[in-house]
């Protein structure tokens, strides 16, 4: 396995140190990283033709949603352009043949839904700069595909989660905020819509799903989902009552918030500032 790591002043390796602990997931040299960025395509080009890979997962993007909002020509050239380049760079190396592609496409497609539930067919909407990206991403694929024969396949995933998500997304943000508040670390922690509905999964099913696409005789692409819709209420909720707390909503909108019903302490507030300007 081969990965290609962005060069940072501070150390960035650390969702995958666990790889390297574990005797059965990681034999010494079986897994080799390499400098690259998806905005450079001179790298990109070096580091295919050098390791001549048979399948591709290009899961690199700028992913978070709301900061897409604040870096949306960051998106656009890391999540879009990115794509072409790593297309591109498949081609110029002469590997079109023999290359299986994944690209990590998104369920923020759908954004403004066209229809319940969201299908292979259903028109996309995106709503967001994060959305927009994703979206030139998947066409762009789609092109090589019938372009040029490459095995190109898109796949279109739901929210999936785990223990390794970044802490500034919501699902991470909530458990590990609890798990302080449980600590006697913190007491209270900011939210945006408490509203927001999600199809949340876990990673580990979704990855299986991406490895199984590369695996079948055509490329097709396909929406990988639970089929099941949460809000951020019901997390908040289910967070608190694994650590044998009871939330208890008062107040609306803005100035809602969650208190222990056991303690009468607020741990959960509400702050405008966490909205997106367009929610899906």
């Amino acid at each position: 396995v081969h990965g290609i790591v962005r060069r940072s002043s501070s150390f960035n390796t650390g969702r995958i140190e666990h790889l390297y602990k574990n005797p059965q997931a990681h034999i010494e040299g079986n897994m080799k990283l390499h400098y690259g960025d998806l905005t450079d395509s001179t790298c990109l080009v070096k580091i295919i033709n050098e390791v001549k890979p048979t399948e591709i997962y290009n899961l690199g993007a700028q992913s978070h949603v709301k900061i897409s909002f604040d870096l949306a020509e960051y998106t656009a050239d890391v999540d879009g352009v990115g794509t072409l380049r790593l297309l591109d760079a498949i081609k110029t190396c002469g590997l079109i043949n023999s290359v299986k592609f994944y690209q990590a496409s998104t369920s923020e497609l759908f954004g403004k839904v066209q229809e319940i539930p969201q299908k292979e067919t259903t028109p996309f909407y995106p709503r967001s700069p994060y959305g927009a990206a994703k979206l030139y991403a998947y066409w762009i694929v789609v092109n090589f595909r019938e372009a040029y024969n490459l095995f190109a396949v898109n796949g279109i995933l739901f929210n999936h989660e785990s223990p390794r998500r970044g802490a500034n997304f919501v699902t991470r943000k909530i458990s590990r905020s609890v798990a302080k508040i449980h600590l006697g670390q913190l007491d209270c922690f900011s939210l945006g819509n408490l509203d927001a509905k999600r199809d949340w999964g876990h990673a580990r099913d979704y990855v299986e799903a991406m490895w199984l696409m590369l695996q079948t005789d055509e490329p097709e692409d396909f929406v990988i989902a639970t089929g099941e819709v949460h809000s951020v209420r019901e997390f908040v909720e289910k967070s608190f009552k694994h650590i044998g707390k009871t939330i208890v909503w008062e107040g609306k909108n803005e100035n809602e918030v969650g208190r222990c019903k056991e303690t009468g302490k607020i741990h959960v507030t509400v702050n405008h500032k966490y909205y997106r300007p367009t929610e899906v």
